[in-house]
Formats: structure tokens, sequence, C-alpha cells
């Protein structure tokens, strides 16, 4: 059962900093079932050509199979690539808030149950599985707005790092939301693949 304590709206138990945990927690058990669920029916989306970067969108706009393909399931961000320091923009913009259907094939997974917990609390943009294989990092960016994070698989060697500041968060069923529009990056310096379930969050503000 979905552990659920009532709330108002943008408070957590720990909000110092920028990793804010929230005061709700998941049956880690059933996130991993249906991760492996979900793996079994859709696998990892590889196809950007991008390394170190796989993810499985669980929500689309509404009738748009499109709204997931392509570089629709990474999206925009900024990053400074070399030593100069200068900021650029990579990928597509996206219009989160039009990201409001759950994925059919996925529906009768516990994901399905978590979606519908997580959307009366917060308002989501994209759904993602996303995937750090091991040993692998991704680049130092900033992202438009916070992400809501749950890991399901991970290891003592990953780790998000946001400005200096690094955290592991423990797949235990519990929820992060990471301020996401500073700059950071996350690395799974482990032998094991590391999971999260990942959200864009669009009424979250940090101090």
């Amino acid at each position: 059962m979905t552990q659920v304590i009532p709330i108002t709206q943008n408070r957590s138990k720990n909000k110092s900093g920028d990793f804010h945990k929230q005061e709700i927690r998941f049956d880690i058990k059933r996130l991993q079932n249906a991760c492996n669920e979900v793996l079994k029916i859709k696998g990892f989306d590889t196809s950007l050509g991008i390394p170190h970067f796989a993810g499985i969108s669980l929500n689309q706009i509404p009738g748009d199979p499109d709204s997931i393909k392509g570089s629709k399931v990474r999206g925009v961000y900024w990053t400074k690539p070399d030593s100069t320091g200068h900021e650029v923009v990579r990928d597509v913009k996206i219009n989160e808030h039009d990201y409001t259907e759950f994925l059919k094939e996925f529906e009768h997974t516990y994901f399905k149950e978590v979606f519908d917990t997580l959307s009366k609390k917060y308002k989501l943009g994209r759904v993602r599985l996303l995937l750090k294989e091991p040993r692998s990092t991704l680049s130092w960016h900033r992202d438009p707005e916070p992400r809501l994070h749950i890991p399901i698989y991970t290891n003592p060697g990953c780790l998000m790092v946001i400005d200096e500041k690094a955290k592991h968060m423990p797949a235990d069923g519990s929820v992060w939301i990471t301020n996401n529009t500073k700059y950071h990056n996350a690395f799974n310096g482990g032998e094991e693949n590391r999971v999260h379930l990942v959200a864009c969050v669009l009424d979250y503000k940090f101090n």
C-alpha cells in the first residue's frame, strides 16, 4: 500500500538546501516489480544515440505518441561544454503542462497508482524511468524546472551533485525533489544499473 502522509502543498520533511525529502513513501518492492514489468514490455530507449542516457516515458500528451519520441524523451537543457564557460542550449523545448495522459500499456503496473497519487499533490510534466549505466555520468547542466526522484535501483556509488553538494538518494520508497534549475549532474560509480522514476515538477519552489 502507498503510505501517504497528509501535507500542505510544497512542504517537506527536510526542506533545506537543494534536496527536499517529501513526506510520502511508496512500496519499494512494488516499484521494482513494476520496473521489471515495464522493461519486459518496452526496454530502455537508447535510440537517441546519446551516451549514458536512456529512458522510458510513462505519460504523454493525450493522443500524441510522437510526444514521447526522439529528443522529446530528454528535453531542453543548458550546459557549459568547454573551457570557455559559455552556456549553450541543447535539445528541444517541451510544453510540460500538456503531458497528462498515463500510457495505457503500463496502466496495469504499480506506476499508475504512483502517478495518480503524485498528481494529486504536484503539478507534473513528463514522468520517466531514467537509467544511468554503471560507471557513467551526465553532463554538467541545468533544467527548466525541479525534478521529483523516486530511486528504484541504486548502489552506494550513485550520487547526484547540485552546485558543489553531492547526495546519495537510497532506493527505499522515498520521494525527493531536487533543484535541477541549478547546475548539476548525476553519476553512477557502481557496477550495477541505477534506475529512478523522474518527474518534472511545475509548481514547486525552492527558497
